[in-house]
């Protein structure tokens, strides 16, 4: 097996890894350019880039760079520093390259109406494993969502039971009432999803979440919710709404460093369970 199949199936089974390769040499070295070297995330590894310091250096670089998702370069300079003696006849310089390996990034869209459908095709279209969850099934079928990685047609409960979300998740609510967004993001909010988007006014969003935290919800949960769902760009159609959506789950996808412009109102006055309906209706003017 090649190092190339180890990606694939590394990615395949959810992982991350970091890819290492020989991108330039200057003089004489303990490998050869291109060389590659595969470091997983359980610290094991395949192929080699010389060995000895060099490659103990790249592999903690290699944990730092799943870490962050953001790939590096490590240069070596092997004929003035003696750490990087090989016993070989040694006195070049290398670049050694390193990059993320990330596994797909899965989209659980629960609703499958007309912001779903468009959100679906955006999504898809920027490197998105599509999910689509609905108790309608004249709503989630394969007619409606053919390129789906999966469509779930059965209640949410029952979907939302097996559905187990990891930190390379994303989340969209967008059904069709209010009971249940309010379902799923009582769940949502508990799992590992690096995302949790819902669609609705700030008056929906903070009778929900008075309602949930009202349950007992610890209130610090939904500070990562991000609710109304999408950037603000005056969206109204529901291809506009989607591009909105879609546009937010690429900035978090790709951990932009600014502040994301979301929950703003959320952060700036905790909303606490004893509201009134006078200090609601604040909120939403």
């Amino acid at each position: 097996m090649d190092i190339y199949e180890e990606i694939v199936q590394l990615r395949q089974a959810g992982r991350r890894g970091a890819v290492a390769t020989i991108v330039n040499v200057r003089g004489s070295i303990p490998s050869f350019e291109t060389a590659k070297m595969l470091i997983r995330d359980d610290g094991s590894i395949f192929g080699t880039v010389g060995g000895g310091c060099v490659e103990a250096e790249v592999w903690q670089a290699a944990r730092e760079v799943m870490e962050s998702e953001k790939p590096r370069t490590l240069i070596f300079n092997l004929n003035q520093n003696p750490k990087y003696d090989t016993g070989l006849v040694c006195g070049g310089t290398l670049d050694i390259f390193i990059e993320p390996v990330l596994p797909p990034a899965s989209l659980y869209i629960f609703g499958a109406g007309h912001v779903a459908l468009s959100l679906y095709r955006t999504a898809k279209t920027v490197g998105f494993d599509v999910n689509v969850v609905d108790d309608r099934d004249s709503y989630a079928n394969r007619e409606r969502f053919p390129e789906a990685k999966e469509v779930i047609a059965e209640d949410f409960d029952q979907a939302m039971a097996r559905i187990i979300p990891n930190e390379t998740s994303y989340i969209v609510i967008v059904t069709r009432g209010h009971h249940d967004d309010m379902r799923v993001l009582r769940w949502a909010v508990q799992t590992e999803a690096r995302y949790i988007g819902m669609i609705g006014s700030k008056r929906k969003t903070i009778t929900i979440f008075r309602e949930l935290v009202k349950e007992g919800l610890p209130e610090h949960l939904f500070e990562r919710v991000h609710a109304p769902v999408g950037f603000d760009i005056g969206a109204i159609t529901p291809e506009e709404i989607a591009v909105a959506i879609t546009a937010e789950l690429i900035a978090v996808r790709r951990r932009v460093e600014r502040p994301l412009p979301h929950m703003s109102w959320f952060h700036s006055r905790k909303i606490d369970a004893s509201a009134t309906k006078t200090e609601l209706e604040k909120e939403n003017s």
